[in-house]
């Protein structure tokens, strides 16, 4: 295990990594849009006004599309089209205005018949979509009027399901279900199974410098992503710094008592190998008020069990991540900035050297 800084103290004699990282972000919920928060930070032009700050050069946000409750699940019952309630919510994060627009975006009808519980941004997307005939075209136009300062993709553009098969045998179908269901999961699945992953998503896995996935729901926001055709061999044959952002909290059926280990393990059991070099964990303890709050729902900090995850080969970086509140969600410029330290401390990339010989 590591403590960041000291351990970016230690590699000082190391060569710096050049400016103008590529990252790709990976995941799905609340979890990844608020990281992107954090990233966009990042995102040249805007950023690097420090001599030795890291700059992002292009940023992408891989995300999950087998949503199918809420707004979401209404437009893509009604509508035949992808769940578009994750992709607005990244929009939203990685628009440089994150006042009007974004409200505007975000905004949820509370009543009105046939409007009542959608949000503006998914009727945007839904609207979009139907004019161009391309729920990826209809994302890029989107990112384009909120100017974003990345680009997003779905993992794929079927329309998917999940199927989880549950400890005791059973199986239960759909990612709302799913999220309810008491019982402990032990595989995703995908239906279709192996659906086909957007060029784009490939080719900016190939050249990046960085890749992260979470936080984010396990079975239901990250592993959807490693399933689709393609995903998880690009990442694994990447040379990219490869983290993993651990969720701070469990979640009553998705990682009851799983641990960081856990986590990691069950994200390289379905990807078919070994995904991560470094693991960012939050070591702050929740609030006395925190805890009890999610105790109520059946939730506990996740256990870092960082011996465990030694011996998978994946290197602890411990950091203070849980900020003082309520609700437990990550400190996302804490995240972006000791993600963007681990990245230069790490040794050069071969994709910048493969880059520069093409």
């Amino acid at each position: 295990m590591t403590d960041l800084h000291a351990s970016v103290l230690s590699s000082r004699d190391k060569p710096a990594r050049k400016p103008g990282l590529r990252v790709v972000a990976i995941g799905g919920g609340t979890g990844l849009s608020t990281l992107l928060k954090g990233l966009k930070q990042y995102v040249a032009p805007g950023a690097g006004s420090l001599p030795d700050q890291p700059i992002i050069s292009e940023l992408c946000a891989v995300v999950t599309v087998s949503d199918d409750g809420g707004s979401s699940g209404r437009l893509r019952r009604e509508l035949n089209m992808l769940p578009p309630g994750d992709i607005r919510n990244c929009i939203v994060a990685l628009s440089q205005d994150e006042d009007l627009l974004s409200q505007l975006f975000q905004h949820r009808f509370a009543k009105g018949s046939g409007l009542e519980g959608h949000s503006f941004g998914n009727l945007f997307l839904a609207a979009l979509t139907s004019l161009t005939g391309d729920f990826g075209e209809a994302v890029r136009l989107s990112s384009e009027i909120l100017l974003t300062r990345g680009h997003i993709y779905p993992a794929t553009a079927s329309s998917i399901e999940l199927d989880a098969l549950m400890e005791d045998g059973s199986h239960v179908r759909g990612e709302t279900n799913i999220t309810a269901s008491k019982g402990r999961i032990k595989e995703l699945f995908l239906l279709p199974p192996d659906p086909e992953p957007l060029p784009q998503t490939l080719a900016a896995i190939a050249d990046a410098d960085v890749i992260t996935i979470g936080p984010g729901s396990l079975f239901t926001s990250l592993i959807p992503n490693l399933l689709v055709r393609g995903i998880a061999k690009a990442i694994i044959e990447s040379s990219a710094v490869k983290i993993f952002v651990c969720n701070l909290m469990t979640q009553a059926n998705e990682s009851l008592g799983r641990t960081a280990a856990d986590h990691i393990r069950a994200l390289d059991d379905h990807a078919q190998g070994k995904l991560f070099d470094y693991a960012l964990i939050n070591r702050k303890p929740a609030s006395r008020d925190m805890k009890g709050k999610y105790e109520l729902e059946g939730q506990t900090q996740i256990v870092a069990d960082l011996d465990a995850i030694e011996q998978m080969g994946v290197c602890p970086v411990l950091g203070d991540y849980l900020p003082d509140g309520e609700v437990a969600r990550h400190d996302t410029g804490q995240v972006a900035k000791d993600l963007m330290e681990l990245a230069m401390q790490a040794p050069t990339n071969r994709n910048e050297a493969a880059r520069s010989s093409r």
